[in-house]
């Protein structure tokens, strides 16, 4: 009986000859000169492209299913035409639901990725890009299938700028794939976003404007005597402006209070940049008062905001802090979002309000604009922290009067420095 078994080829009739020991070579009669040639433990195996006598390997099963190999077969013959002596082997990528499972892996490793942006794009992949576009071949991604398979139905369910996410980290796989060689063109090179929708991607609206923080603060003051630390984790990002994920984080070997400043860490924020706050007479004397209320509860450790298990305060943990602060009428970035507002009505630089926020500069000002500015930053913070005081912040300080006229001097030093108009010359978040 021949060693050689002609089949159609797929995965489930490669398995079930794998059964039979009988069966050295599989080909299928559709693809003349491709062979799949079994391994000794006969759950592995090579392929095959056969012209005459010279067996040129290409890949290795189950690396490579049939799908995918086959997919590829033209390309390979089309290569092979052009140069006889051209290498052939394939790299393994052959559809986009391998090529997403090598990025999501490498992106897992990338140390220099949060591990919030590595679960955001596991995410991604795992629950929208892979079930719409696994078994697609590479070589067969264009803008009509990208459009059939993902585009067009996902707009449908998510938010459009979700979808952009997802068109970005597929744009970014392909291109890193291609860099290393593992593809042999990107078919991602020549879309763009814009070629599948027109529709305008509207930012947020505010769900807090300074109107509201009238009641808000009173809210907080009430809340820091019941639960210090939800209330501290609000105040901190109000007063300045940070991301809840590195205020929850803080440590307090990053507050001096000698020195008036809070340092974060370039781990922790979001432009992997190390940020200075300079802290005001009233955030000075916030923090003395939280720590003071920390030790008399029993707490003595490292961090502003710890869990039960004595680590900082989680993501999720943080989530539920603010649902419950929030009420469901607002969230924590939009503490954040009302402090940069709030800001640019005081008349506060828009550069210095950048640098508070620690977005990225743009490449102008990231090349020319070489200071940290930290008199203007404080005076800019001082001003801010007067106007919350005339909101209840006051209340929760709790500033002797000779204290809060110290806190007045930063402003009066120099002469409301950073409080003039400027042209927006940075790139913010998005």
């Amino acid at each position: 009986m021949s060693k050689t078994r002609a089949v159609k080829f797929t995965d489930a009739e490669i398995r079930r000859q794998a059964a039979d020991p009988v069966v050295h070579d599989l080909r299928d009669p559709r693809h003349p000169g491709l062979y799949l040639r079994f391994g000794q433990d006969r759950q592995r195996g090579s392929w095959y492209l056969v012209k005459g006598k010279a067996w040129k390997q290409i890949a290795r099963y189950p690396e490579l299913g049939a799908a995918a190999v086959l997919a590829e077969l033209p390309a390979l013959r089309q290569r092979l035409l052009r140069d006889p002596s051209a290498a052939i082997a394939l790299g393994g990528l052959a559809t986009v639901g391998q090529l997403l499972e090598w990025y999501g892996e490498r992106m897992a490793r990338d140390r220099s990725l949060s591990a919030k942006r590595k679960t955001g794009a596991k995410s991604a992949i795992a629950c929208h890009l892979k079930p719409r576009l696994d078994d697609l071949p590479i070589r067969e991604l264009t803008a009509p299938e990208l459009d059939k398979l993902l585009m067009w139905p996902a707009q449908e369910v998510l938010s459009l700028s979700y979808v952009r996410q997802l068109f970005g980290l597929l744009v970014v796989a392909f291109r890193q794939a291609h860099k290393l060689g593992l593809i042999d063109s990107n078919p991602m090179a020549a879309l763009k976003f814009v070629d599948f929708t027109k529709a305008r991607i509207m930012p947020k609206p505010a769900r807090l404007r300074g109107v509201h923080l009238v009641d808000v603060v009173p809210m907080l003051a009430g809340h820091f005597n019941s639960s210090p630390g939800e209330a501290m984790l609000a105040l901190m990002m109000l007063c300045h402006g940070t991301r809840v994920g590195e205020t929850r984080v803080a440590r307090w070997s990053d507050i001096s209070l000698a020195d008036a400043e809070w340092f974060i860490p370039a781990e922790h924020t979001k432009t992997r940049t190390e940020h200075r706050l300079p802290l005001t007479a009233q955030a000075k004397a916030l923090l003395t008062r939280y720590r003071a209320m920390q030790i008399a509860q029993g707490y003595e450790g490292i961090y502003l905001f710890p869990s039960r298990r004595g680590r900082a305060l989680s993501e999720g943990q943080a989530s539920a802090v603010f649902t419950r602060l929030g009420q469901g009428e607002w969230t924590s970035h939009d503490l954040r979002k009302v402090a940069r507002t709030a800001w640019t009505d005081l008349g506060i630089d828009g550069h210095i309000g950048e640098m508070l926020l620690n977005h990225s500069l743009g490449k102008i000002a990231s090349t020319y604009i070489n200071t940290q500015a930290r008199q203007q930053r404080l005076a800019a913070l001082v001003k801010w922290h007067n106007w919350l005081d005339e909101r209840g912040f006051k209340a929760i300080h709790n500033l002797t009067d000779a204290q809060y006229e110290d806190s007045q001097n930063p402003a009066q030093a120099t002469n409301d420095a950073g409080c003039k108009a400027d042209s927006n010359i940075v790139n913010g978040e998005v």
